[in-house]
């Protein structure tokens, strides 16, 4: 498939009559053009000979795709090393804000992810074809990305003048530019919207070597899964994978792939998150409708077949003996499936079952058992990233294992021996004499969430470990990529994660839902939000995350992702004689958490949101008080200073 419609020098397209243009840029549409579609490009054929007659090189290239975006650049010029973004508005006589954010998501995109565009001067500019000229603010930024140019049809000749009269760069060959590598890496809602689209996890996955796995990840659960029904055989198999290594991308994509009624291979993503199970459902249903003629309302109803809530699969089972119609399950966050004493409590409450006693993995894996011929399940498994009681962490899987399915396969990753997976246990301990095949392809080892440094994870990691010396090693080497800074004032901190997003980027506040007294500061930490819009509404809409009023908890982003993070540090997780100190605020006071594993909770809480922002962070830390007796400097000083040590500056 082209990444393009139509190509060719200026020169060239100059001299080429429109109809010829036209046409080759409705023989490669992928879809079916529209009339509307079908004038914007003739007014715009029309537009650009006339503004392109005086330019003697140079390079034109029409609907250039973006397929992590879903979606084509109006047109590419490139003229004396100088890459600029056109995208019309064709009637308009305005230049929309939506437009602005738009063609500077396009320019973000190139200097991210496409390989011959990320050291290139890249002009984004918005054509509204019958607006008022404008006086323009012309200023490059220092990734070389220039602020949105707003323009109509008579005057981008004159600004390309005037933007070349400023630049000196070399010459770029097409050729090289159009088969440049495209290096993406999506958030987990552009990814799932991407393979909704039947593009393949290639197209919307970083391949630079670094990051290679995630393919490989995904063949070698393939093969397993062709074996299973070339042998009639049931399997199990454990993925492992450091945050935001790609884990949910490869677990949707083989889900999306193995959807296939015909072919008796019906799948299904199950995941016990909520908040993210809806905001994919909703990002798919509105990304669905909004290409197509189906309402949202329709749209959902088939997502949820393809995404659906570990417990409705589960509950569902109650009901029926038979075997579901799902043939590959995948479990994402598979360490968070409940113990036994919390499902069979639950069983026991709420459902009216009296006599349930297993765990949650004993339970779903005896479902996909009731097959008869073959089923496969995949099991998606994070270090670390516990943080409801009654959670069982990954033992519980092999107990069940360990007990019985003995018919079951088992594949691990070969890095399940690790303490963060295991804690202390051996797996010889934990799965007796079953055998197992240990598979490296089954290890996501490198972040994908954060592509502005590989090294956030292994930060977090010794910062809440309460390694200073190597939490102080790593944060000089990762500030050169991905900016964490820090305040006690949280206007500033505010004004910070807004001066850095631009276009779509999305920014939003976040904080331990045990930060409650965060509300002497102005910040509120609800147990409930509208999540959905959180993540998906748009800059001018209350409840989305661009407003700052609204945070949002460990609960509501794990597994989910913004570009830039505010994280509020409240006094629950403080710093105080040279080590991390655990409490919980009831009453009127605060008071010390000391079971281990309500520690391990709250540790994780600040695992996953120190590691939710993909370009940047800032922390901010209260000033604290002398008159408040819940919130006294020494709650917060102590953890400002520990920042300090590690190098974090402040803002």
């Amino acid at each position: 498939m082209a990444k393009e419609y139509y190509r060719n020098s200026i020169k060239k397209f100059l001299c080429e009559p429109n109809d010829i243009v036209i046409g080759d840029l409705l023989i490669n549409d992928d879809f079916e053009t529209t009339d509307l579609q079908k004038n914007a490009w003739k007014e715009e054929v029309v537009i650009l000979k006339e503004q392109l007659e005086v330019f003697a090189s140079g390079d034109i290239v029409f609907e250039y795709t973006i397929p992590r975006i879903g979606s084509r650049i109006d047109t590419v010029l490139i003229i004396n090393g100088v890459l600029f973004l056109l995208e019309f508005k064709v009637g308009a006589k305005e230049y929309s804000k939506s437009a602005k954010d738009q063609v500077m998501d396009y320019a973000l995109d190139l200097k991210y992810f496409h390989e011959e565009s990320k050291n290139k001067i890249i002009v984004p500019i918005i054509i509204a074809t019958e607006a008022d000229s404008i006086t323009n603010s012309v200023d490059m930024m220092s990734d070389k990305i220039f602020d949105v140019i707003s323009c109509n049809k008579g005057n981008i000749q004159a600004l390309i003048f005037d933007i070349l009269s400023r630049t000196e760069e070399k010459e770029i060959d097409l050729e090289s530019w159009i088969n440049s590598r495209y290096m993406p890496t999506p958030t987990i809602i552009e990814a799932a919207q991407a393979l909704y689209r039947n593009h393949s996890v290639e197209d919307i996955s970083r391949n630079d070597a670094g990051a290679t796995n995630l393919s490989q990840t995904t063949i070698a659960i393939g093969k397993i899964i062709d074996q299973c029904k070339k042998r009639g055989e049931k399997a199990i198999c454990f993925v492992t994978g450091v945050p935001g290594a790609g884990k949910t991308l490869a677990g949707l994509n083989i889900a999306n792939e193995r959807h296939q009624f015909e072919e008796n291979e019906h799948a299904v993503f199950l995941s016990g998150n909520g908040p993210l199970v809806d905001v994919l459902h909703a990002a798919l249903a509105r990304d669905k409708a909004k290409r197509t003629d189906v309402t949202i309302r329709e749209a959902e109803r088939e997502t949820k077949s393809f995404i659906q809530i570990i417990h409705k699969f589960r509950d569902d089972a109650l009901s029926s003996n038979r075997a579901p119609v799902e043939k590959v399950s995948v479990f994402d966050e598979a360490q968070r499936a409940w113990d036994k004493d919390a499902l069979t409590n639950f069983m026991n409450r709420k459902k009216g079952v009296p006599n349930f006693d297993k765990s949650e993995p004993d339970f779903l894996i005896s479902i996909m058992d009731r097959h008869e011929d073959w089923a496969t399940i995949i099991c998606l498994v994070g270090g670390g990233q516990e943080i409801y009681r009654g959670e069982a962490g990954i033992s519980d899987w092999f107990a069940a294992l360990k007990a019985g399915y003995s018919d079951w396969k088992i594949y691990l990753s070969d890095k399940m021996t690790d303490s963060e997976y295991i804690g202390n246990e051996s797996l010889q301990d934990l799965l007796g004499n079953r055998e197992y095949d240990s598979i490296s392809e089954l290890h996501l080892g490198v972040s994908l969430r954060s592509f502005r440094s590989e090294k956030l994870s292994e930060f977090t990691k010794a910062l809440l470990d309460n390694e200073l010396h190597m939490a102080k090693k790593i944060y000089s080497e990762l500030k050169e990529t991905y900016p964490i800074v820090m305040t006690r004032n949280f206007d500033k901190a505010k004004k910070w994660v807004k001066s850095k997003a631009r276009g779509t980027e999305r920014y939003g506040l976040l904080a331990s839902s045990e930060g409650k007294r965060l509300r002497a500061n102005g910040i509120w930490v609800p147990t409930t939000i509208n999540h959905v819009g959180w993540f998906l509404n748009g800059k001018d809409n209350v409840d989305s995350s661009f407003y700052l009023e609204v945070a949002a908890s460990e609960f509501k982003v794990q597994g989910l992702e913004i570009d830039y993070g505010l994280l509020a540090w409240d006094a629950d997780f403080r710093y105080y004689n040279r080590m991390f100190a655990y409490h919980k605020f009831r009453g009127d006071k605060w008071t010390h958490v000391r079971k281990e594993q309500q520690q391990k909770y709250l540790k994780n809480s600040y695992r996953v949101l120190l590691t939710r922002a993909r370009q940047g962070l800032v922390i901010y830390v209260p000033e604290g008080s002398d008159i408040d007796p819940t919130t006294l400097r020494e709650y917060y000083d102590g953890t400002y200073e520990y920042f300090k040590q590690i190098g974090i500056g402040e803002i």
